[in-house]
């Protein structure tokens, strides 16, 4: 089978969308995200920009979770489609989002992110090819402190390739796929996005569909780094190492997604 990137490469110079032929969706959590929302939703504006006419369809999805904060406006202002989900789950912020959704392909990227117009070049050239049903792609911060924090990146994206899964700030699906597997659980408050990558790799087997992880990349915050101190991390660590199973189906053991700092 051909490399991705030679996949992503040969797609990519056999020209643009025709306008129409396909709409993306964009869904994008939100829990008390005002800080770094409207950024997100101008870099997806700007990926975008590049590619003019040649760009596929496009809407741009913010699901409220439940926020406390100005979330819904600044998502309303931007011209994006605003969703409301009750209960304070990103799983369920997804599916929401995803119910909203009209288009042939969803790109879930989280909030407190930036879609880079290469990194969506990859995507569209992915989705053009017809090889895949989904995908993620490598990930990189825009705060990394010290190595052990960059050799902790460098290791998830090997660990993404080799596996084939997709980190949860950029994960894409065929929305027929979708909706064919039911989403992302309800049960996981975190991983949820390991288990879609499973289910969606199962539903494309049987169609002779690959998953993708695009080289990126995708840039997420760094911010936790600044405000959880490392001993809060390591506990968080140690929670999950002592209940293996129970530790993603429980928002207090979750601090770093769940306690609301921003």
């Amino acid at each position: 089978m051909p490399q991705l990137s030679e996949t992503v490469s040969a797609a990519a110079s056999a020209g643009g969308f025709s306008r129409g032929a396909m709409t993306l969706s964009i869904v994008v959590p939100a829990y008390n995200e005002e800080k770094l929302l409207g950024s997100c939703l101008e870099s997806v504006a700007a990926a975008f920009r590049p590619l003019g006419a040649s760009g596929p369809a496009r809407e741009v999805i913010v699901c409220d979770n439940n926020s406390t904060d100005a979330t819904a406006r600044i998502a309303a202002s931007s011209g994006a489609k605003v969703v409301f989900e009750p209960v304070n789950q990103i799983g369920r912020a997804r599916n929401a989002g995803a119910a909203a959704a009209s288009g042939d392909w969803l790109l879930f990227i989280d909030a407190d992110s930036t879609l880079q117009a290469g990194t969506l070049k990859q995507l569209l050239a992915a989705i053009e090819s017809g090889k895949y049903c989904g995908g993620g792609a490598e990930i990189d911060l825009d705060y990394i402190p010290n190595f052990a924090v960059g050799t902790m990146v460098r290791s998830w994206n090997a660990l993404s390739r080799i596996f084939k899964v997709a980190a949860g700030s950029f994960v894409f699906c065929r929305a027929d796929a979708f909706t064919g597997i039911g989403g992302f659980s309800k049960e996981l408050y975190a991983a949820e996005e390991l288990f879609l990558s499973r289910n969606l790799k199962k539903w494309g087997r049987g169609r002779g569909l690959d998953f993708a992880v695009l080289e990126g990349p995708h840039v997420s915050s760094g911010r936790k780094l600044k405000i959880y101190t490392g001993k809060e991390m390591l506990a968080i660590m140690f929670g999950c190492l002592r209940r293996p199973f129970g530790f993603f189906r429980d928002p207090k053991l979750l601090k770093m997604l769940y306690d609301g700092r921003r």
